[in-house]
């Protein structure tokens, strides 16, 4: 079993469901983050018990060579979109992304499978292949009313 299917058991049996996981440095500090989503919502609780079940995992399986520090969150309302799961997950949500070549595209995500998605756009159906994207991300629209 590789590094992620270990993290994605001990996620799992928290009773969440692992999004991701990435390095990243900060400020001459490396952190290793782990992504975690669960229906109804993600809360601090959640993410102090999968952080303290991660770290004994961690201290006799390490996820990288060196110091490093672990958070364990929910990826936000606006987060990246990598793989068909996610696409997937964030159908009914606004995405933006962009096409291999340069042009930027953005709609309402209303399909996903296997191979591409599909998003509304001036009441119009447009379907992208993930082969063609480079880059994809949720985003919210925040009302501007008082």
């Amino acid at each position: 079993m590789n590094l992620n299917q270990q993290i994605e058991k001990i996620v799992n049996v928290n009773g969440a469901s692992l999004y991701g996981t990435e390095t990243v440095q900060e400020d001459n500090n490396t952190i290793f983050r782990v992504y975690i989503t669960k229906e109804n919502g993600v809360n601090l609780d959640l993410c102090a018990d999968i952080s303290n079940e991660l770290s004994l995992f961690f201290d006799v399986n390490p996820p990288m060579h060196g110091a490093y520090f672990l958070e364990v969150s929910s990826p936000g309302i606006e987060r990246k979109l990598e793989n068909p799961t996610h696409f997937k997950s964030a159908i009914k949500e606004r995405v933006k992304f962009k096409v291999h070549g340069g042009d930027k595209e953005r709609g309402l995500l209303t399909s996903a499978d296997d191979t591409g998605f599909t998003i509304s756009k001036k009441g119009k159906d447009i379907r992208f292949e993930y082969a063609n994207i480079s880059k994809a991300k949720t985003y919210f629209e925040w009302n501007k009313s008082k």
